[in-house]
């Protein structure tokens, strides 16, 4: 038997197993399996925490359609809360400091050339001249990994089941991107989120990240920004310039389980 921990941030779930001890194998196959919510044990992401020679831990992340990702910044946050204060990620490596039931991360400097992010071809990322239907003018950034950003009169309104995985999978960005659609509530963002090859997500902390240093670019807001996504709020602090993104919110730890080895 493997033992697994079942976490959540803001709801956006995951199965996370601790190999630093004892190997786990993971695959898509079986990550897909395991994400599986009728057949499986269910989650948006399956997490594997190894040995690190340069962090505490190494944290491999799987979508729920098997495919190995960069970063979850919630999933980094349920590590920080399992002990971890340096976290490898193929996006990085992070820091952490837990507090409590929450935690805050460092997820590094935002990545803005066409080619870091990565795009199809040269142009202006953070106005790129393209659109879908009414969605136009996205804001695309790598925060560990590829985002854009739209910003809209009314996140609601726009139908992100649909235009999600069109945009997704555009040719445009060749390593897939994760959409975003923003809004203003105040000084707030309002964001919802279509996560690359997990669909639409009750959080995404990249997300979130990329969001607020869109806005804070844009000159539409000024750090630390309260992100509020369906399943709850983060805070984001980013200074500009070269600097790092801070994300703090809560993680919890729903159950411990065991599957078949």
């Amino acid at each position: 038997m493997i033992r697994f921990h079942k976490m959540h941030g803001l709801g956006n779930d995951f199965v996370i197993f601790d190999a630093r001890t004892s190997a786990v194998a993971i695959d898509a196959a079986r990550a897909r399996a395991i994400a599986d919510r009728r057949t499986g044990v269910g989650c948006d992401q399956v997490i594997l925490i190894e040995p690190s020679e340069i962090a505490d831990v190494r944290m491999r992340i799987w979508n729920a359609d098997g495919g190995e990702v960069e970063a979850c910044g919630n999933a980094a946050r349920c590590v920080a809360l399992l002990g971890a204060e340096t976290i490898e990620t193929l996006g990085g490596v992070l820091s952490a400091q837990a507090n409590g039931a929450c935690a805050t991360i460092d997820m590094g400097s935002p990545r803005f050339g066409w080619e870091q992010i990565p795009l199809a071809y040269a142009m202006d990322a953070e106005a790129m001249p393209v659109a879908w239907e009414d969605l136009q003018e996205p804001f695309a950034v790598n925060v560990g990994n590829p985002h854009a950003v739209f910003f809209v009169d009314d996140a609601d309104a726009v139908d992100l089941a649909r235009l999600g995985p069109l945009i997704e999978r555009d040719p445009l960005f060749p390593q897939r991107v994760n959409v975003n659609i923003a809004s203003f509530e105040g000084r707030a963002i309002k964001l919802r989120v279509w996560e690359r090859g997990a669909g639409l997500t009750r959080a995404c902390g990249t997300g979130a990240c990329a969001s607020a240093v869109a806005a804070i670019r844009r000159g539409l807001a000024a750090g630390p920004v309260e992100v509020r996504l369906p399943g709850g709020a983060l805070t984001i602090e980013y200074a500009g310039g070269g600097g790092t993104i801070r994300m703090s919110g809560p993680a919890t730890h729903v159950f411990t389980g065991e599957l078949d080895a």
